[in-house]
């Protein structure tokens, strides 16, 4: 089977991630504006091309002060690095269904090779006859490569923010005509 052209459906798609705060307690966040490009077989990905691109400023993890302080100087610069990207360069598969995408994550002006555990999830017709398909992604990526460093010192030891961010993804998207 030959490639296939998806859109993304935003409204039922999600990126989402998690880190270490404080050194015992997580912070869930999201970021609300994100495309993507997807060519693919979905029941086999291992041609896929697969591209993101997520609006930083666009960061929600339900504290308006925090989310501006992600989105200044001191972790996304989005003034300066309004976007990160993610394109797809070398896709394994892993297991019935499951697959290791490694592509280049573009991040504060950085390009690192980063590896996400895909998952195809199904496809199917919705009600409307439109032909759907969904995957799951996960992966971890450390934020101090990408030079998002900044931090504090915790009185008890330890740092406020972990380094480690672990990243998921939920995706749904529909054949192009």
């Amino acid at each position: 089977m030959t490639n296939t052209k998806w859109a993304l459906d935003p409204a039922h798609s999600s990126v989402e991630f998690s880190v270490r705060h404080m050194m015992f307690a997580k912070v869930n966040g999201a970021f609300n504006s994100f495309t993507a490009s997807i060519e693919a077989n979905p029941t086999d990905l291992t041609t896929a091309t697969i591209e993101f691109n997520v609006d930083l400023s666009s960061v929600d993890t339900r504290n308006a002060d925090r989310d501006n302080h992600l989105r200044s100087g001191d972790f996304f610069d989005v003034e300066n690095h309004p976007s990160m990207t993610f394109a797809s360069t070398h896709i394994v598969r892993t297991g019935e269904g499951v697959y290791d995408v490694t592509g280049n994550l573009s991040i504060h002006g950085v390009t690192r090779p980063e590896t996400f555990v895909v998952t195809f999830e199904g496809q199917g017709k919705d009600p409307w006859g439109n032909e759907k398909v969904g995957f799951s992604a996960e992966g971890k990526i450390k934020r101090s490569e990408f030079g998002l460093t900044w931090n504090a010192a915790l009185e008890t030891g330890g740092v406020l923010v972990g380094d480690e961010i672990k990243v998921t993804l939920v995706i749904q998207a529909a054949k192009e005509a």
